[in-house]
């Protein structure tokens, strides 16, 4: 089993069981045969800054694995401390990626896709695939280049929509390839 693998089976289990696994069951679930296996996966895997603590003091990188607290919903208003109730826990994680390992994160340059609420400056989540639907915002190539537009297809006839009045859609006439759909867009508004 590869490294990566190895991580993966330790997220489901964590996905699951909503805690850290013992070395015991990390050394189960990656097939080892030691515990001292598994320690040096929790130290080759725990280069992130902020981590999350097993039982037996393992650790792994807690971006993989954070909740967020749902307390309610608010009609853009500040929600008065009295109205303010936990209403669940939410993994980012499990809300938008559907295939962890086929999905990734793009940058945005350019104002092309600016009516579809991606701006300069935002990162797309995306997910491999080379399967679209009419109206899916797609990574392609196109006769050599990279673009991100709206995918519409009628009978034989392919053409990425911009969505921004001001570029012209873009019919293919040789070659495409789709490399990615768009699941979601993440805009930081502070640094």
């Amino acid at each position: 089993m590869e490294p990566r693998s190895h991580f993966a089976a330790i997220v489901e289990f964590y996905g699951t069981h909503k805690r850290m696994p013992p070395y015991r069951e990390i050394m189960r679930l990656a097939g080892f045969r030691s515990t001292n296996a598994a320690s040096k996966l929790v130290r080759s895997s725990s280069h992130s800054s902020s981590s999350i603590r097993t039982p037996k003091e393992c650790s792994f990188p807690s971006q993989s694995f954070s909740e967020l607290r749902v307390l309610g919903t608010d009609e853009a208003g500040l929600p008065a401390p009295a109205e303010e109730a936990l209403l669940d826990t939410l993994s980012l994680d499990e809300y938008l990626i559907r295939n962890k390992e086929a999905s990734y994160l793009l940058g945005v340059q350019g104002d092309s896709m600016i009516d579809a609420g991606i701006l300069p400056g935002d990162s797309v989540l995306v997910e491999r695939s080379a399967d679209a639907k009419d109206g899916d915002i797609v990574i392609a190539e196109v006769d050599g280049e990279w673009k991100m537009k709206l995918f519409w297809k009628q009978g034989r006839r392919v053409a990425l929509e911009p969505a921004n009045k001001q570029y012209p859609s873009i019919v293919v006439q040789k070659r495409m390839r789709i490399a990615a759909v768009v699941i979601a867009v993440i805009r930081k508004y502070h640094a």
